[in-house]
């Protein structure tokens, strides 16, 4: 496993299935997370927040609702995307994304091996609960692939990475 990523540090500029506007697209992050409407591209202000399974009790009780709830106060603070990373495949993303009627607020990654979460060192085994390789429950406030703020979870918890929290730590 890799270190674990840290604030000032990039993520991975890897291949990812975004769910976007109810489209599964094959897509490089940093092309996810750059404005290309302009004449000179330019990063966007992402949140990205990281739930350890689609459908699962917390992440579908709490912490999507959360995200979806304060989709227009991120807005307000020139955040440009909310983007989605679990470990599944892209059908049970898009699924979960359809069920929470959340596409046109929230981008959802599919990070169905865990590479990305991996790469940025932040997975744990859930094999206990048949879970297999997750993603940890983690935030972060970037500017295109560079973190500028990251909320990990201890385990079990939810806490630091809720919307409320990241929102209140938008200046």
């Amino acid at each position: 496993m890799s270190e674990m990523i840290r604030e000032g540090d990039n993520l991975p500029d890897i291949a990812v299935k975004a769910i976007v506007k109810d489209e599964i697209k094959d897509i490089k992050l940093g092309l996810l997370f750059a404005d290309h409407s302009l004449m000179h591209p330019k990063d966007k202000k992402i949140v990205l927040f990281s739930v350890p399974g689609a459908f699962t009790p917390t992440c579908s009780a709490k912490h999507l609702p959360g995200f979806l709830t304060y989709a227009s106060a991120f807005k307000e603070k020139k955040i440009d995307e909310i983007v989605c990373l679990s470990v599944n495949d892209p059908f049970v993303m898009k699924a979960w994304c359809d069920a929470n009627k959340a596409g046109n607020d929230i981008i959802f990654i599919a990070d169905g091996n865990a590479s990305l979460s991996k790469s940025i060192g932040l997975t744990f085994d859930g094999s206990m609960y048949s879970l297999g390789v997750r993603s940890q429950r983690f935030a972060m406030i970037l500017t295109g692939l560079k973190v500028e703020k990251l909320f990990v979870e201890k385990p079990g918890v939810f806490d630091v990475s809720s919307a409320q929290k990241v929102l209140a730590s938008l200046v």
